[in-house]
């Protein structure tokens, strides 16, 4: 059993942990190890997207880390959106250089994209909340959309150690595929992947959850959560992570 003294020093280690302050979505310097990975190339599919586009839109550009990994394929017409304000200014830092504009937009707030209709040639979105109809709306006719998502049962687990459940039960392939269409989209690729992340201790679990807060309950806190995070264990620590890709097309007529 923990004494006083071990369980103040480790709730005190995760506290520290969980308000160290985010910069982007740089995942790097967790510890943790990812079993398997997606059978495509986001990269790869985003740089086909891409080809001959001369304008192009990246939804939750996050810090724009994933988006300048492959800055040479961007048209010089490249805006991005970040709707989490602690990333707007990471993002406008690193993405300035490449004459890329980042607007402050979420669509969970306000639905309606603050641009024209069919204002681009290609959407990218990476992990980011969308509007289907608004992203055909402003593709042009013959524009493509791809989007990589995390998928509603994504971590499962820990949703049921700490007592919660899914804050996005509908972000499913099957359900955005289902929009796409509706939508107006021709859906010419789809792919789901599921692996697994493990964690060595509470302190890396801690450290990954202060970045994608949603995989834990609306109120987590370390001191809320205190006694469920003390009993856990390295065997407790697997997760399940669960990812899809969708390539659609908006009609040239």
């Amino acid at each position: 059993m923990l004494g006083t003294v071990d369980r103040e020093a480790l709730l005190e280690l995760w506290r520290a942990t969980y308000a160290e302050p985010t910069r982007g979505w740089d995942f790097s310097t967790i510890d943790a190890v990812v079993e398997g990975e997606p059978p495509w190339s986001y990269d790869g599919l985003a740089r086909r997207a891409l080809a001959g586009a001369t304008s192009a839109l990246d939804m939750g550009t996050g810090g724009g880390e994933v988006l300048l990994t492959f800055a040479d394929a961007l048209p010089p017409d490249t805006v991005a959106t970040e709707g989490w304000p602690p990333n707007v200014p990471v993002a406008t830092e690193a993405l300035a250089p490449h004459g890329i504009q980042v607007v402050r937009y979420d669509s969970e707030i306000d639905a309606r994209m603050p641009f024209d209709d069919g204002r681009f040639d290609v959407v990218l979105d990476r992990h980011e909340s969308y509007v289907t109809a608004e992203v055909f709306r402003v593709l042009r006719p013959g524009g493509v959309f791809l989007t990589q998502q995390v998928d509603g049962g994504d971590f499962a687990e820990s949703q049921e150690l700490l007592g919660g459940s899914t804050a996005h039960p509908l972000v499913t392939l099957g359900h955005l595929r289902a929009e796409a269409e509706e939508a107006g989209f021709v859906v010419e690729e789809e792919g789901d992947w599921t692996g697994t992340m493990r964690f060595p201790d509470v302190t890396a679990f801690v450290s990954y959850v202060r970045l994608v807060p949603w995989e834990v309950p609306e109120d987590f806190s370390v001191d809320r959560y205190a006694d469920v995070l003390l009993r856990l264990t390295p065997e407790d620590l697997v997760f399940t992570q669960r990812r899809f890709v969708l390539v659609c097309r908006r009609p040239a007529r």
